[in-house]
């Protein structure tokens, strides 16, 4: 049964279907319209299609919602959205803007609004849920919510904050790194900056690696030298030294004064090669074990949460010491290969070492054929001691090969 009201929240990342009931995308926000008297009316949805896009798709074309998906008539412009001048996006603009009520009891901030379908099929903005301040200086409360009608409030115009950056972020927090960085590039320069200021380190670390340079920079020079250095030091090592590379001179020396001094080594080390060689692709931060360490062992390291899926792929075996720059490289064991063994075995019997580990300064057309010839997801460097210093996973490769604007290119058909 098509629900008549809905609360625009619960809608983020909701499915949508064409008739016949093949998925089209995903709901990324609503649009409303104000007028000159009532409330708003909301004109239609943003919706992310097949190669992260996003189009308009009009409310005159949604036929119904119901719990966790959106039923439309399946006809979809495929150009990209652009917001116009007249309209609000609800969850990016107006959740967390604060309000006045009409009956002098005080101010309050938005959380969420339905939107309901009246007689003439248009969806219109009806109740607010909103929480007052808090008044008590306790950090475990939070103040007093309740729902209030549209017409039982006044925008507060004079606010500074037009829109509170923590319930964006709420808003946004089951979204993986890619999807957030592709919903900051999505808002305004001022507002991208703000709501990215507001996310944890871990998370804006997380977000940073995905966003291109442009933003990378703009949200980094908005940062104090401090936090900057903590946000760096979350990031993969190779994401951070090219982020480094575009800051300017001074800029980046002063965030790797405030860094721990074996990651700003790392980083001055990465800093060091050209872009497009194995050492400017590469990242310090490999798996490694001595040859005498176990498949358990082995397995217990690759499954850690911090280690990236092409870094888990493979188990790169040295002499000591086991961080980069490492003992001779002895040679690497693949995840697929530690699956086969009993959890007993070293690492020392199952070596693979056909796969020939390359220097810093070997340029990327050659690092790229490598891979794709044998099969590989991740290549050894090695100095001209045969000490590892690093890896190049194809993650990396990719983002070289792929043109400067391939977040935000069109992509042909649904």
């Amino acid at each position: 049964m098509s629900a008549t009201r809905v609360f625009v929240a619960r809608l983020a990342g909701c499915g949508v279907f064409d008739p016949v009931g093949d998925r089209v995308g995903k709901v990324i926000d609503v649009l409303v319209a104000y007028r000159t008297s009532g409330a708003p009316k909301a004109t239609g949805m943003v919706v992310e299609i097949a190669g992260r896009r996003r189009v308009f798709v009009p409310i005159s074309r949604v036929t119904s919602i119901v719990p966790g998906q959106v039923i439309t008539n399946g006809l979809i412009d495929l150009r990209r959205f652009t917001q116009r001048g007249q309209e609000q996006r609800i969850i990016a603009e107006i959740l967390g803007r604060k309000v006045n009520l009409k009956d002098g009891s005080g101010s309050a901030t938005i959380e969420d609004l339905s939107i309901e379908e009246n007689d003439r099929k248009e969806w219109i903005v009806s109740d607010l849920f909103i929480r007052r301040p808090k008044t008590s200086a306790t950090p475990f409360t939070k103040g007093q919510t309740l729902f209030v009608e549209w017409s039982n409030v006044t925008e507060d115009n004079e606010s500074d904050e037009v829109q509170s950056a923590e319930q964006l972020i709420a808003t946004y927090s089951d979204m993986l790194p890619a999807d957030l960085a592709s919903a900051l590039m999505d808002l305004p320069e001022e507002r991208m900056i703000e709501v990215a200021e507001e996310l944890d380190d871990e998370r804006l670390a997380d977000v940073l690696e995905e966003l291109p340079e442009d933003e990378q920079i703009e949200i980094v020079q908005d940062l104090d030298d401090e936090r900057a250095a903590e946000v760096l030091e979350l990031m993969q090592p190779d994401d951070a030294a090219d982020l480094m590379q575009n800051l300017p001179e001074d800029r980046a020396e002063a965030i790797l004064e405030l860094m721990d001094e074996e990651g700003a080594e790392d980083l001055r080390r990465l800093m060091s090669f050209d872009e497009f060689t194995a050492g400017g692709l590469m990242t310090t931060e490999p798996v490694i074990c001595s040859a005498d360490s176990t498949v358990a062992e082995a397995m217990a390291l690759i499954r850690r949460k911090e280690v990236a899926p092409a870094l888990a792929a493979s188990v790169f075996v040295t002499l000591p010491p086991y961080e980069t720059v490492t003992g001779r490289y002895l040679g690497l064991v693949h995840f697929q290969r530690l699956l086969r063994y009993p959890p007993h075995e070293r690492l020392g019997t199952i070596l693979d070492t056909d796969v020939e580990p390359v220097s810093p300064d070997t340029h990327i057309s050659k690092i790229h054929r490598t891979l794709a010839n044998y099969n590989l997801v991740a290549l050894p460097v090695v100095d001209h001691e045969n000490h590892l210093i690093g890896v190049v996973t194809v993650d990396d490769v990719l983002d070289h090969l792929l043109p400067d604007d391939w977040r935000t290119e069109d992509e042909g058909g649904i």
